[in-house]
């Protein structure tokens, strides 16, 4: 692995999501405090596509988003790390925009980079490609709370 990946097995010692819920799976790029790449494969395994509509799959816009605060998730995180036991609440949305549909076989390339930072508040904007097409972009507000004060 290149420096800054991080696997599957990195990503789920930072987040607390498992299974059918945890929507990263490979950090390929991490500048901590500053930016972060993470892909999402999408497959026609994913439960919601059960019901996201029969005949017709596409990912919902709220799980696109969610993938992209899993990613900032990390970021946070890791850039947290030895502060404790840090755990990242997502607290906003701002400017969500949906520009095209995603399907079965696309692979998300998540880039989530950091607009200010006041502790214990990040401000992070995000975006969502598949190959070089824009499907998601979205502003995001995050509070880092560790369990235990510095």
């Amino acid at each position: 692995m290149a420096q800054g990946e991080l696997d599957i097995l990195a990503i789920q010692a930072l987040l607390p999501h498992r299974y059918p819920f945890l929507l990263v799976d490979r950090i390929l790029e991490l500048d901590e405090a500053t930016r972060i790449v993470g892909i999402k494969n999408v497959t026609a395994n994913e439960e919601f596509f059960q019901g996201h509509f029969p005949g017709q799959p596409i990912m919902p816009g709220v799980l696109l988003l969610e993938v992209m605060a899993q990613v900032g998730g990390v970021l946070a995180r890791k850039t947290a790390e030895g502060k404790g036991r840090p755990t990242v609440f997502l607290t906003g949305i701002e400017k969500a925009k949906f520009r095209r549909p995603v399907v079965p076989g696309d692979q998300l390339r998540v880039v989530v980079e950091v607009v200010r930072r006041k502790d214990p508040f990040w401000k992070m904007s995000g975006s969502i490609l598949v190959e070089s097409s824009l499907v998601c972009e979205a502003e995001m507000t995050a509070m880092v709370k560790s369990d235990v004060e510095d």
